[in-house]
């Protein structure tokens, strides 16, 4: 039962990652139009930085949920892939509640 609801959330995941990559390519022909009409045909857009501005922090947030999901995050390894997995474990554990718990808690609280 709980196997069948965290591959149902991690799908969930993978489905929003998918659909919100499609704000990259929204992004930039936004970026390019707003490039455009500015230096080509002198009439910048009043909405074009806001759009920019507001895709890109969808963007960010949902992309950050996916690659947490497939396990994606940049890291510093070197000594991290030599650690039997146990460790591994125990070293994610320690650093979810140091960086990643308090991260969310002050994006929800700065949200609310």
């Amino acid at each position: 039962m709980l196997n069948r609801f965290l591959l149902a959330i991690d799908q969930f995941s993978m489905a929003v990652g998918h659909a919100f990559a499609w704000c990259i390519v929204i992004l930039t022909l936004g970026t390019s139009y707003e490039v455009f009409v500015r230096y080509v045909l002198n009439n910048p857009t009043a909405w074009a930085f806001d759009m920019s501005y507001i895709l890109y922090g969808a963007l960010f947030l949902m992309s950050g949920a996916y690659a947490l999901s497939r396990n994606a995050h940049v890291r510093a390894d070197m000594l991290y892939r030599l650690w039997p997995p146990r460790w591994q474990a125990g070293v994610e554990l320690v650093l979810y509640f140091i960086f990643f718990f308090p991260g969310v808690t002050a994006l929800i609280f700065a949200g609310w």
